[in-house]
């Protein structure tokens, strides 16, 4: 895999983590994510997805778990890698 993709896997993943660790601390931000979260990446992070491209935010309880599963279409066998080490495999 070149190292564009790794890159651009990576800031996926950063960018989740720093939403999900900011949105636990700080009720404000929480709901400004669960509101717009495209919003946000583009203003904390300057990154300006493109239209097509949507973010679904959902709320875990103590009842409710998310599970986040590729897309149908086929995979490659590196996005099968990257989606069993916990990678995102959507290149946003």
């Amino acid at each position: 895999m070149s190292s564009v993709p790794k890159t651009i896997m990576k800031t996926a993943e950063d960018v989740r983590r720093s939403l999900t660790e900011r949105a636990s601390l700080d009720p404000e931000f929480r709901t400004r994510v669960m509101a717009d979260p495209k919003a946000v990446v583009r203003e904390e992070f300057g990154i300006e997805l493109p239209d097509e491209v949507s973010i679904q935010v959902h709320e875990c309880d103590a009842n409710t778990y998310h599970l986040a599963l590729p897309s149908a279409a086929e995979l490659t066998e590196e996005q099968l890698e990257q989606v069993s080490a916990g990678l995102c495999c959507c290149g946003i």
